[in-house]
């Protein structure tokens, strides 16, 4: 019983009639198998602790298996079955264990019921994170087997953009799917999230996305400048007036400037939740729940000078197909609107280092620039939380930085006053 080395397997031959076996001198149950095939394999021979014979396989000869590496695996092996394992019990219920894409499935399909607060968004958002990033890149492994270093290598691969695609989802439709540090954290959310569940279920005993650090996703708050808005204005007129943009898009960001909603909440408004006698929207529900946000006069011009469409309860009812859905396609609109913005602006400006670029400027940046704008102008944080619809004081203090300007000029005001008094120009009878 020689030790089995790469020239021990080299030497080995095949017998037609039965498969050939040759154990290791050093290393007790650690053997080489052959079939008649010629097929050579390291393998572990061991019994249960009921005192079944069994024989687990290894892996065929050659990468990554080597009698060395084999060896070794085989020690470990050996070592869990002297602790009671068995391996090839083990191995079956890895087969037959649910896999992550499975449990994604299951959660995605039972767990609505199971926390109904839950707001579809929500769920929305959780859908794509998984079925977008973490099943394609974690699908296949059985959640029993999912580690830490698993998720962390997961969230990495997201941020690198290895999930990264253009995916067709309809007739007309797209998404893009993009990677980034955001992305991947709210991804690890959304699995750990599942995995939560699967403990809730007893489908596992631990969650392997806690304790993982979270990526922090790069701040990419914009806000308008008054000659970034007139931009926008005059390219969103000039667009509209050559009807190169039908005039929901054109509404539809108007809207979004003017009022500060989520684009959300602009695309599915409906004729009935406007209150023009109290100038007022009525959301039945948000991102945080019921609302009433107020509508600006100029805001609700607008909405007055929209046609009411049949058949369709939106305000801005699809273009194209069916007008009981809402409009689609906004943001290809607004990429096209900030570009020419940005052309006309250049254009204006001439040999100008200050004409503003707006292909930047994200959709949910206009919600960020009503803020800015409402902060310059002296006004709370406290009322614009309220104006916005923030369910928490902390998310409005993200704009706390934009009350220095307000802050500023009334600084200076007052110590210009101060200044001239103290020349001996000030006004006596004040």
């Amino acid at each position: 019983m020689p030790k089995i080395t790469k020239r021990v397997v080299d030497a080995t031959e095949p017998d037609p009639a039965r498969k050939v076996m040759v154990w290791d001198s050093d290393l007790k149950g650690f053997g080489l198998r052959v079939t008649p095939a010629g097929v050579k394999s390291y393998v572990v021979a061991y019994r249960t602790a009921h005192g079944r014979s069994r024989e687990f396989t290894i892996g065929k000869h050659g990468s990554p298996w080597s009698p060395d590496t084999a060896r070794e695996k085989a020690r470990a092996v050996l070592h869990d079955i002297s602790a009671g394992a068995d391996p090839l019990e083990a191995k079956a219920e890895a087969r037959t264990a649910m896999t992550v894409k499975e449990l994604a499935d299951l959660y995605l399909a039972d767990g609505p019921a199971e926390k109904p607060n839950k707001k579809p968004a929500s769920w929305a958002t959780d859908r794509s994170n998984l079925t977008r990033h973490a099943v394609p890149l974690l699908g296949k492994k059985p959640i029993k087997g999912v580690t830490s270093a698993d998720i962390s290598r997961l969230q990495a691969d997201v941020a690198a953009g290895k999930t990264a695609a253009d995916v067709k989802t309809g007739f007309r439709g797209r998404a893009r799917v993009r990677g980034g540090k955001g992305i991947a954290s709210r991804v690890v959310a959304s699995l750990g999230a599942a995995f939560t569940f699967a403990m809730a279920r007893g489908l596992v005993d631990r969650n392997p996305a806690r304790g993982v650090k979270l990526l922090k996703g790069e701040k990419k708050e914009r806000f308008l400048t008054e000659g970034e808005v007139a931009a926008l204005a005059d390219a969103l007129n000039t667009m509209e007036t050559t009807r190169e943009l039908h005039e929901r898009f054109a509404a539809a960001i108007r809207l979004l400037m003017l009022t500060g909603c989520r684009k959300g909440e602009i695309l599915g408004l409906q004729w009935n939740w406007i209150d023009y006698e109290r100038g007022l929207i009525r959301f039945p529900d948000s991102k945080t729940g019921a609302k009433a946000t107020p509508l600006p006069a100029p805001a609700a011009d607008i909405l007055k000078g929209l046609k009411r469409e049949k058949g369709t309860p939106y305000v801005l009812p699809a273009i194209r197909g069916e007008v009981t859905r809402p409009l689609v396609g906004l943001q290809k609109a607004w990429e096209d609107v900030r570009e020419r913005a940005t052309a006309m602006a250049r254009e204006k400006a001439g040999e100008a280092d200050d004409a503003p670029d707006l292909t930047d400027v994200r959709l949910h940046d206009l919600r960020h620039s009503f803020a800015s704008f409402a902060v310059a102008d002296g006004a709370t944080l406290y009322l614009v939380g309220k104006v916005l619809g923030h369910a928490q004081a902390a998310t409005t203090e993200r704009y706390a930085h934009l009350r220095d300007d307000p802050l500023k000029a009334v600084a200076d005001r007052t110590a210009r006053r101060i200044a001239e008094a103290m020349k001996g120009k000030g006004d006596p009878s004040t």
